[in-house]
């Protein structure tokens, strides 16, 4: 092989690595992204199947939308390579990170444009019950065991002031969503349940209303939900979606999804979350 023919092989050669190096979002011809059920299925459709067709826009990649039924299945979903894009709970993201290869692309504006949300307790308006004291002997709600707000936060906060649920509620369960919690305090089948307001206020006007419940417990702010990506996906492919996330202002997609967009994300920013759960003892 001639001098000339080698170099025009390496030239050939480099120019094709740096191709596909550029263009690694080219072999992913598909994405599926997931999301938690909690709300109904028809809400859900409402809120994410929009966000599903604008990222097809921007990306040209088709783009499936998956509703997975519990943060586990969440985390083990992406484990697997099931799942590409996950919108997380902060726990979950941790558990994501440390298990399933995820990075944090984004995290979720609540609709006073911070990104962040907060726990609440919630009791039934014409039960009268008004605070922690009078919840003892009364059934009992966390949401998923992996769950931020509805189950890791309020933890915390009953350990720190004494409180062993299973000794001081009548019944402990998990209820499995958010809406099931709060639909459940509502009929009166339970006494108090632990949610999170972002939850609560997209159920408005929907499945209850606001008037229909009493918040005895608020905590303090707790980091925006990250929408979560593999790490391993191509990098451009990556950089992409953080900015399509981050440029989504589409005002009838953010009023469905009930939050104000989404800003750049860091690992970093659940720190605070991976302290929690060391003090809760997992």
């Amino acid at each position: 092989m001639s001098k000339m023919s080698s170099l025009l092989s390496v030239v050939v050669l480099c120019f094709t690595l740096f191709f596909n190096i550029v263009n690694g979002s080219q072999d992913k011809k598909v994405l599926n992204l997931a999301v938690l059920p909690t709300a109904g299925s028809s809400s859900l459709d409402i809120a994410w199947k929009p966000v599903a067709k604008y990222l097809e826009k921007e990306l040209d990649i088709k783009v499936n939308l998956k509703f997975v039924n519990d943060y586990a299945a969440l985390v083990s979903g992406m484990q697997y390579k099931h799942i590409d894009i996950v919108y997380f709970g902060p726990e979950s993201y941790v558990q994501a990170a440390q298990r399933a290869n995820a990075i944090a692309l984004v995290k979720e504006l609540n609709e006073s444009g911070i990104a962040g949300y907060h726990s609440i307790i919630i009791t039934k308006k014409s039960s009268n019950i008004t605070s922690i004291e009078q919840l003892r002997g009364k059934t009992w709600a966390f949401t998923d065991p992996n769950s931020t707000s509805g189950t890791l936060v309020p933890s915390i906060y009953l350990k720190k002031i004494g409180i062993n649920p299973q000794q001081y509620f009548s019944k402990v369960i998990y209820s499995g969503s958010h809406e099931a919690s709060i639909l459940s305090v509502k009929a009166g089948r339970l006494d108090g349940a632990s949610t999170n307001d972002l939850d609560f206020k997209r159920g408005i006007g929907k499945g209850w209303k606001e008037e229909d419940f009493n918040i005895i417990w608020t905590s303090d702010l707790i980091v925006g939900a990250p929408i979560a990506a593999r790490k391993d996906l191509p990098q451009d492919l990556l950089i992409s979606l953080q900015k399509a996330f981050i440029n989504l202002k589409d005002e009838n997609i953010l009023k469905n999804l009930k939050n104000k967009g989404f800003i750049e994300a860091k690992d970093s920013d659940y720190d605070p979350i991976r302290e929690l759960i060391k003090n809760k003892g997992k």
